[in-house]
């Protein structure tokens, strides 16, 4: 599990290592042009001191961290920002703890209908756990990047693109909205924990149908439209009928047989639903002429 250590800090290294060169410096002026070779032990060890030190310096800035190794075991973390001294024998692998934007590529997949759509997704993450990240997979990013498409590609094959083949379905990618990004990014949160990736936020940026059936699919879209719209134009037109018909029988202004008003509402029937516009026929004689 990851552990969390703060190591010494590396000003007071820092200063040591600006004295031993200075220290350097001088042992070989001193060696250099007065020829004095009893410097040559003190120039020997400042230098394994300067190498030391500059060794073991690191800097570590905001939102980024590293992590430490000795010799194949793993030490700790660090995450304070600053400059720190540790052991020179550490390797220090350096992760980014910054939030981090994966824009998917557009992938073309049957949802569960079988219908070929296009369907693609951003995805913000950043690391929480920096021992998964470092020992637990190969590469965290790649990582990222194969399970982010795998969790798209399964959510598109989980969920009819609308309700038009399907209409008992309680959620489609085109209607789930919010529901269907929660989805997505609960899956992709079991799945990236494995390499300590906190998945913050998770949202579809494309959703289409393929092109060898985006034109039938508009058709049919069409098609569904023109007749729902009909339908409402009808039974708006029966009401205004019968509306009609109670109007004249109740202030008695005429008296129609049945005949009469089956004509009266076979004429209403056409003006309200039809498409163009009615010419009107003027009766100069009697209604019953």
């Amino acid at each position: 599990m990851e552990k969390i250590i703060k190591p010494t800090s590396g000003y007071l290294a820092l200063g040591i290592l600006f004295l031993s060169l200075l220290g350097i410096i001088f042992s070989f002026i001193q060696i250099g042009s007065n020829g004095q070779i009893g410097y040559v032990p003190v120039l020997i060890i400042l230098f394994i001191v300067f190498v030391v030190i500059i060794k073991g310096l690191i800097i570590v800035n905001p939102n980024h961290s590293r992590v430490l190794n000795l010799f194949g075991r793993y030490v700790g973390t660090i995450k304070a920002n600053g400059l720190f001294f540790i052991n020179p024998f550490f390797t220090a692998q350096k992760i980014s703890l910054r939030s981090e934007n994966l824009q998917g590529q557009t992938l073309k997949v049957n949802d569960k209908l079988g219908n070929p759509i296009e369907i693609a997704a951003v995805i913000v993450w950043k690391i929480g756990d920096t021992y998964k990240a470092a020992y637990e997979v190969q590469s965290y990013m790649d990582y990222v990047r194969v399970q982010s498409e795998a969790a798209v590609r399964h959510l598109a094959v989980s969920f009819a693109y609308d309700s038009f083949e399907d209409e008992n379905a309680d959620l489609t990618l085109r209607d789930g909205g919010e529901d269907v990004n929660k989805i997505l990014e609960s899956e992709l949160s079991a799945r990236l924990s494995k390499a300590g990736v906190v998945v913050e936020e998770a949202r579809i940026t494309h959703l289409a149908y393929a092109p060898e059936i985006a034109g039938a699919m508009l058709q049919r879209q069409q098609a569904s439209a023109i007749v729902a719209a009909r339908a409402k134009i009808v039974e708006g037109a029966v009401g205004m009928v019968e509306m009609a018909l109670q109007k004249l029988s109740d202030k008695n202004i005429v008296e129609l047989d049945d005949e009469r008003k089956a004509a009266m509402v076979s004429n209403l029937m056409v003006v309200l639903c039809g498409e163009k516009a009615a010419q009107p026929i003027v009766n100069t004689g009697t209604l019953y002429n």
